[in-house]
């Protein structure tokens, strides 16, 4: 696994555009995508729309963040939001 960040393509409201992340968070955005049964790009576009002006790398990794730390069995669970992917 890389430490260095490794560019990739998504697609946000029709457009492609390059996001740089470690290995580490592409495969947990990946895997939280498909927990929540929503597309990559449906939700690297939920992110976007959603994260004011903090750059969308930043914003993805605080994304994973805060999903892990859900996650742990000492926080109380909180249901996942409804998926994103019919509206986009």
């Amino acid at each position: 696994m890389s430490a260095r960040p490794v560019k990739r393509s998504v697609t946000l409201r029709g457009h492609r555009t390059s996001v740089s992340l470690e290995d580490a968070f592409w495969a947990e955005f990946k895997r939280i995508a498909d927990r929540r049964g929503v597309a990559l790009n449906a939700l690297a576009a939920k992110i976007d729309a959603e994260r004011g002006d903090v750059g969308l790398a930043s914003a993805i990794r605080v994304f994973v963040l805060a999903d892990a730390l859900a996650q742990r069995p000492d926080q109380p669970r909180r249901p996942d939001p409804p998926s994103t992917a019919a509206r986009q």
